[in-house]
């Protein structure tokens, strides 16, 4: 599995982001004001992320009195991490589609504050971009180190 690019996620964010403007140019006026629960939420998930991104490198680099970790767990942190950058590119899209198509009605009261809460919301999944891609990074075998015994005999267990 490759590293995966910010160049990708950069252009998954931008074509999410016109295609939402494009939407909203037909739609904005139907649709329920934008929520505020999705930015504790993507923070949540954020924190979690760079929590366990410490934790298994930690366990990777072999520290002292760090438990070995079983490569299936570190496999599947990996895709939890891919995934999450992703999604976090997708969501970023969309918020950049409610700021753009947004930012020339900002003299009423609900497209400023939809603003305001698409601005928070895109700050939130860029936060959480940041610690997936973090995540996968400590995903990563150190250089120069070789699989212990034990990392290898904990996955037959």
């Amino acid at each position: 599995m490759t590293p995966t690019r910010l160049s990708t996620l950069g252009i998954v964010a931008l074509g999410i982001a016109a295609i939402t403007w494009l939407i909203l140019r037909e739609a904005y006026a139907s649709l329920p004001p934008l929520p505020w629960t999705g930015i504790p939420a993507l923070l949540l998930v954020a924190g979690a992320e760079a929590v366990i991104g410490r934790d298994v490198r930690r366990r990777i680099s072999r520290r002292p009195g760090a438990k070995p970790v079983d490569p299936l767990a570190v496999s599947r942190m990996l895709v939890l991490a891919k995934a999450s950058s992703l999604t976090g590119a997708v969501v970023t899209g969309i918020t950049l589609g409610f700021i753009g198509y947004l930012s020339g009605q900002l003299a009423a009261t609900m497209p400023r504050r939809d603003f305001i809460y698409a601005a928070i919301t895109c700050a939130a999944t860029l936060v959480l971009v940041a610690a997936a891609l973090y995540l996968e990074y400590c995903c990563r075998v150190p250089t120069g180190t070789k699989p212990s015994e034990d990392i290898t005999q904990s996955a037959d267990r």
